[in-house]
């Protein structure tokens, strides 16, 4: 999918529960059809009787849920169960579970890529006739089996990583990956202060389209103030030219290597961008665990993090801020799967329970934006899309 030769070479946040409480309990709506249906004639005589059948209807199944007494019954469906952020999520979805009376049932991908295991998992929950899924998707690939899911009656949200298209689910519970990607783009331009910027990319995949891995990689450009035409493209943004953000100055994207999103991969990833040019000063990791790798390879290469080259990421959590304050990473953008998971689980009870469901509240109505702080000790004032704040707030607000 990469089109270059080197770059293609392999390819806050507290108060959103509070927010979340509010949509749930203000007056809601239902789906867009519902609407339309309403909109289109709200006083005939057919509308109200269909509104009497309907209101029959739940009351029977609100009464055949109190006879049995069975609990609500959900799933969440993880890309995997190894990555700190994913069981971090996992942690904040059992709690949720606990304290609500809620069944919870926790499955994964192998491995990063793994769609069928998402797309069983999906299957099976509508099988047992469940109220919800929460789910992290892998890729486009999984559109269709949570389309059945929806179909089935199932209320279905994603979570971390928003579906292309967003209405494919109910609703994603979210940080905004643009404005995380924009935010340590912003820093890096500001620590440049018009120094050139010679760029290696550790990104996800280069054999499908993933909005988390798009967005994080071309907000990154974009805080940079490098143009990128199209925002689900990695390759889109021009190999050279300048950055504008702050001072500016030029810049050369050097590299865009695959990674699988981890540790491995990002050393892996390094050391070929390395080899095609031992001159990068500024290393763009999708995660933690990859800039870990990313600077275990610098490192190796006699690299003095920090001076010789800068490496900024996203995900906060708790090893990932550690290594802010040690220095081995230089700005990582935080978010937050712990509330992600839990206000998920919470959603679904109310809504299994007659409740309204949530509505979107980020700046674009895509989502529900459970928040994103950078995470720095030299704190940059070319820096506007999130706030800044010190490695140790961050390692007190950490997960993982």
């Amino acid at each position: 999918m990469f089109k270059r030769s080197q770059r293609g070479k392999a390819f806050a946040v507290i108060a959103a529960a509070g927010a979340l409480s509010v949509t749930l309990a203000a007056c809601g709506g239902s789906d867009d059809s519902s609407s339309d249906d309403a909109a289109s004639d709200d006083t005939s005589e057919e509308a109200a009787d269909d509104a009497g059948d309907d209101a029959g209807d739940d009351a029977g199944d609100d009464a055949a849920a109190e006879d049995t007494g069975a609990p609500v019954a959900v799933s969440l469906i993880l890309k995997n169960q190894t990555n700190p952020f994913f069981v971090a999520m996992e942690a904040g979805a059992q709690e949720a579970a606990s304290e609500n009376g809620v069944d919870l049932t926790v499955g994964a991908a192998k491995e990063e890529g793994d769609e069928a295991t998402q797309i069983d998992l999906i299957e099976n929950a509508i099988a047992q006739g469940q109220a919800g899924i929460l789910i992290t998707p892998m890729s486009v690939n999984v559109n269709d089996a949570i389309s059945r899911a929806r179909d089935a009656g199932l209320y279905v949200i994603s979570l971390d990583t928003p579906t292309d298209p967003p209405d494919i689910v109910d609703i994603t519970f979210a940080t905004d990956n643009c404005l995380a990607g924009e935010a340590i783009g912003e820093w890096t331009a500001g620590k440049l202060n018009g120094e050139k910027a010679i760029i290696a990319e550790l990104v996800i995949f280069d054999d499908r389209v993933v909005s988390v891995d798009y967005c994080r990689a071309n907000g990154f450009l974009m805080g940079m103030g490098i143009e990128v035409p199209t925002l689900d493209d990695m390759t889109s943004a021009a190999d050279s030219g300048t950055y504008t953000t702050g001072a500016g100055g030029e810049y050369e994207i050097s590299c865009l290597e695959a990674t699988g999103a981890n540790e491995e991969g990002g050393r892996k990833g390094m050391e070929n961008c390395l080899a095609g040019n031992p001159d990068i000063n500024v290393v763009y990791t999708i995660n933690e665990p990859t800039a870990f790798g990313a600077a275990a390879a610098l490192e190796a290469a006699g690299k003095t993090i920090g001076e010789d080259v800068l490496i900024v990421s996203v995900d906060g959590g708790l090893a990932g801020v550690e290594a802010v304050k040690a220095g081995q990473i230089q700005a990582t953008s935080q978010q937050y799967p712990l509330l992600m998971a839990k206000l998920g689980v919470e959603a679904i009870k109310q809504i299994a329970d007659g409740g309204a469901p949530p509505e979107n509240t980020s700046a674009n109505g895509e989502f529900f934006d459970t928040g994103v702080t950078l995470c720095t000790d030299d704190p940059q004032d070319t820096v506007t899309a999130a706030p800044q704040e010190s490695a140790q707030y961050c390692i007190d607000n950490a997960w993982g």
